[in-house]
């Protein structure tokens, strides 16, 4: 099943860098930034988190919150976070669950070789959930710049 546009967001519930539990009900009455990427600490991944980063005041003044969705496990994501000075969280999908519920899991290609992995894609939530808008084809160096246009 892939998610359209004005669809309600599915409900999920993982673990943040420090392993608190965050659910998306949590960020209920807020606009939702939450990117899906491939790695912690590769350089696309790095260039799309740090772009988030460095418009981050910006985005919160228009009211939005972000989370960051890779299959990395916790400790991976505290050393992203902060080799990166990331202000935001980044959830470890380490069961690859929540890309499931938004189709950003599947076969990709590299080089001639298939592997399973992480479709980079950002889903824009309204304050109730719902989907605004999806960036399949994310410009990691300028993606704030994609989101708010």
């Amino acid at each position: 099943m892939e998610l359209i546009v004005g669809q309600q967001a599915p409900a999920f519930e993982s673990k943040d860098q420090h392993g608190k539990t965050v659910k998306l009900s949590d960020f209920q009455g807020k606009k939702l930034i939450m990117y899906f990427y491939p790695k912690d600490d590769t350089p696309g991944c790095t260039a799309q988190s740090c772009n988030l980063r460095d418009n981050y005041e910006s985005l919160q003044k228009q009211g939005f919150q972000v989370i960051g969705i890779s299959s990395d496990d916790e400790k991976s994501h505290q050393k992203f976070i902060a080799k990166y000075n990331l202000p935001f969280n980044l959830l470890a999908d380490t069961d690859q669950s929540i890309h499931q519920k938004y189709g950003t899991w599947g076969e990709k290609q590299m080089f001639g070789k298939k592997y399973m992995g992480t479709f980079r894609t950002t889903f824009v939530l309204d304050e109730q959930g719902k989907i605004l808008e999806i960036i399949k084809k994310v410009d990691t160096a300028e993606h704030t710049k994609q989101i708010v246009k």
